[in-house]
């Protein structure tokens, strides 16, 4: 049995993630907000087990208690793989630093920063005694590498989950048993976050046009082709242990 846990898997790229791993002989255990009827419609036709966990990943403090549900769920003796997709995000505060509220940004770097750090040790900790194939898989971004007016938070955050990454890749070496771990920059993918930024104030986000001209001229991936993508890095000989890629440019 192949174990997934992917977060934001109720809608956008994490959904669509999650319908590319729909197959016997794998359980999703999905963390998000919300559920997707769709996803559990099409996970029970495809004959694969399916849990959603609803859950506020800004919620920090209660992530052990998170990793306690989920790690009942798995069957260690029966387990093939165990792979975490740490893909939920959010945009949101936009704006130059000085006038995002201190909550607002607390909260940011809670969902895309803190909350995949924490996930991630709780992953390596209770696995730490399973001979199988174990992969951790951060959802990048461009914004990673490159400075945006008003996405002080989001270049950060994503920045700063890039180089976690690559430390427990560096913490992995020479264990018994590693943790693999990838960070993907999947493009710029129609999602709801897209619609967010493309309703942003222009004084709070200088590039919103840009964004605009991508979607007028068909330009965004479509989360479908870009989750297609994702399951196949994830489950072949593309994932490079410590690497960060994009999307775009490798595959």
């Amino acid at each position: 049995m192949q174990y997934f846990v992917i977060t934001g898997a109720s809608k956008g790229l994490g959904e669509a993630l999650a319908i590319e791993l729909l197959e016997e002989g794998r359980h999703l255990l999905c963390i998000a907000r919300n559920e997707s009827d769709r996803l559990k419609k099409m996970a029970a036709a495809k004959n694969t087990l399916l849990d959603f966990f609803s859950f506020d990943l800004s919620r920090t403090d209660k992530i052990p208690g998170l990793c306690e549900q989920l790690f009942k769920k798995i069957d260690t003796r029966a387990a093939s793989g165990l792979y975490l997709v740490n893909n939920a995000g959010v945009i949101q505060p936009v704006g130059r630093v000085e006038d995002c509220r201190p909550e607002d940004v607390d909260f940011h770097m809670r969902v895309n920063l803190l909350a995949p750090m924490l996930l991630s040790a709780e992953f390596i900790r209770r696995s730490r005694r399973m001979n199988i194939e174990k992969r951790i898989l951060n959802i990048s971004s461009g914004a990673a590498k490159n400075p945006y007016y008003g996405w002080s938070n989001y270049c950060t955050a994503k920045a700063g989950l890039d180089m976690f990454g690559q430390c427990i890749s560096a913490e992995q070496e020479g264990e018994p048993d590693p943790v693999e771990t990838m960070a993907i920059a999947p493009g710029i993918i129609d999602t709801d976050m897209q619609t967010t930024i493309r309703g942003t104030d222009e004084r709070a986000f200088i590039h919103r046009k840009k964004f605009v001209e991508l979607k007028e001229s068909g330009q965004l991936t479509p989360p479908a082709q870009a989750g297609k993508k994702l399951a196949q890095i994830l489950l072949s000989d593309q994932f490079e242990d410590g690497a960060i890629k994009d999307i775009r440019d490798s595959y």
